[in-house]
């Protein structure tokens, strides 16, 4: 383990109707129907982040839109503003059930895009499924598989022979149609929960699996993901996409983008912007594939968090140039490792205001290489990072 102290882990996401206190305000999280924004309603979420919050909004690693700091005596006109968008649930249980994460390179009337709607309409009318707050959905019915190291609970894929309900952690699946997968998907949430999948409210599919086989008609393959497949900015079939430093940006980004076209809310920090070629330096806009921050992930840190023992993007930001090429750099605030839970290359947890354990291959909580660096000794000599590896 990390000599991070242990830092409070929450069962459940924030939404919009059930919102998260931070340590700058409300954190309001928008599950925009299929990951799809309009210009209109991006440059109405932009003009409520800053008539109601602090201006900054994150993209989240299942592809939602947060709001920050909103004031939480803005937070019901907040609301009523996120109703007029269209952006808003009828309660706070159908929106934690919508959790669905979409593949950003459906198009209309695709597999995808009918299972997407198909299922989100069955969640919410599925009163009596009781889910955890972070059970989850995955729609990635491309050719091509983009979502496989996304997290998800359920899958909806395209399989060898066709398109499969696999269980996350399983390695087969069931055999399904474009018409019939909503229903099927909450069949297998159904399952979970009369397994025993959430004890205490809580629980995820592949931790379910660890202890209980699969269902018996799960035995059509999986798809293969692309070894060393991974998404960066640049132009894609369906326009644009561009990266966020950090997975954050200011209202005023999000507005200037919504000039360009409807935008895809991705699960790599990364928005697609539907039909555009060009688009001008904005800030925290990141076009170029080959921008050193993109090799280094970083959660929001303090005092935004009040987990977070340090803050950490001025941090990341001044190593990033220094990861090598094809390594990856976690700088978490705690050792929950909220921006990358996945084993990285070279993490950086703190332990104090200004102190950070080191660890190599492996994720926050990961017992540490080096303990107790400071972020001024990183910054000069940043080779500390990969220094006798």
């Amino acid at each position: 383990m990390s000599t991070a102290a242990t830092p409070k882990v929450y069962g459940w996401c924030p939404g919009a109707l059930r919102p998260m206190m931070s340590g700058d305000g409300l954190v309001v999280r928008v599950r925009a129907p299929l990951g799809r924004l309009s210009p209109e309603q991006a440059r109405g979420l932009a003009d409520l982040s800053q008539a109601h919050g602090s201006g900054l909004v994150d993209i989240s690693a299942r592809a939602n839109l947060q709001l920050r700091g909103i004031r939480e005596d803005a937070h019901a006109a907040l609301i009523d503003g996120l109703r007029a968008l269209g952006l808003v649930d009828e309660d706070a249980g159908a929106e934690a059930r919508r959790n669905i994460t979409l593949t950003p390179f459906w198009r209309a009337g695709d597999d995808s895009h009918q299972i997407a709607e198909d299922l989100a309409q069955a969640l919410r009318g599925a009163e009596d499924l009781d889910l955890p707050g972070k059970f989850g959905f995955a729609i990635d019915c491309g050719e091509t598989p983009v979502l496989q190291d996304t997290a998800a609970d359920i899958r909806i894929e395209r399989g060898p022979d066709g398109l499969i309900l696999r269980a996350d952690g399983a390695d087969s699946g069931l055999p399904v149609t474009a018409r019939d997968a909503a229903a099927e998907a909450l069949a297998l949430a159904r399952w979970f929960l009369d397994q025993g999948g959430a004890p205490e409210g809580r629980g995820r599919m592949h931790q379910l699996l660890a202890r209980r086989a699969r269902p018996t008609a799960h035995v059509a393959p999986a798809p293969i993901a692309p070894q060393g497949e991974t998404q960066h900015p640049g132009q894609t079939a369906s326009g644009l996409l561009v990266a966020l430093e950090f997975g954050q940006m200011p209202a005023t980004t999000l507005a200037a983008l919504a000039d360009h076209g409807a935008l895809r809310l991705t699960p790599w920090r990364m928005m697609l912007v539907e039909g555009a070629r060009n688009l001008p330096p904005l800030p925290c806009l990141i076009l170029d594939a080959t921008d050193p921050r993109l090799r280094v992930s970083a959660c929001t840190g303090a005092p935004g968090c009040p987990q977070a023992r340090a803050v950490t993007r001025d941090l990341a930001r001044d190593l990033a140039p220094s990861v090598p090429m094809g390594q990856h750099l976690h700088l978490s605030g705690c050792a929950k490792g909220c921006a990358h839970p996945r084993p990285a290359d070279l993490v950086l947890t703190a332990t104090g205001e200004d102190t950070f354990d080191l660890i190599r291959n492996g994720t926050a909580a990961d017992h540490p290489l080096n303990t107790s660096l400071s972020a001024d000794a990183l910054r000069a000599a940043p080779d500390l990072l990969t220094e006798g590896s």
